[in-house]
């Protein structure tokens, strides 16, 4: 594990992509630019395609409570783990541009919850196949942050309506 901020945060050893794909929602991340618009139920739905990327459609209530939607794909970068994508929600001429750093530094066994940051540890989120976590499934993942050489208090919890699906997959 990385054991200071002057280390990269440390991949995890193998990711299954066809176990990883799939409806994931959003527990916490660290707040950026790219999602300010987005007050709660954030979800990503990812899916494998026949070339091996991943489509990526990322989707939350705004604050205006309508919904937003991103998408994306994502491509693998270190085909020995699988953890180390890169990712590009922006398209010119159908040519993806501006890629940026998915790195899955934490994934429970069964593939419950995940752990993704970047190199530079700007960016980082905690995702479920749950709206929710428990007590003890956010301390180990928060114990792994501080490993990793992340603050877990620059993490910000997500809202989820328990009854709403407008920010479910597509």
């Amino acid at each position: 594990m990385a054991s200071n901020e002057t280390e990269q945060p440390i991949p995890v050893e193998r990711v299954e992509l066809k176990k990883y794909t799939g409806l994931w929602y959003e527990i916490a991340k660290i707040p950026n630019r790219f999602q300010k618009k987005c007050a709660g139920n954030t979800s990503a739905f990812y899916s494998l395609r026949k070339d091996g990327r991943i489509d990526v459609v990322n989707r939350c209530i705004g604050r205006d409570n309508e919904q937003s939607e991103a998408k994306g794909v994502a491509k693998v970068v270190d085909k020995k783990s699988n953890a180390k994508l890169k990712v590009s929600f922006v398209k010119l001429f159908g040519i993806s541009l501006f890629w940026g750093d998915y790195w899955i530094i934490g994934l429970d066994k069964d593939y419950t919850y995940a752990v993704v940051g970047t190199p530079d540890r700007k960016y980082g989120w905690i995702l479920s196949r749950t709206r929710t976590l428990s007590e003890e499934q956010l301390d180990r993942i928060f114990s792994l942050l501080r490993k990793q050489g992340y603050n877990p208090d620059d993490f910000e919890m997500t809202k989820h309506s328990p009854l709403s699906n407008k920010a479910l997959a597509p």
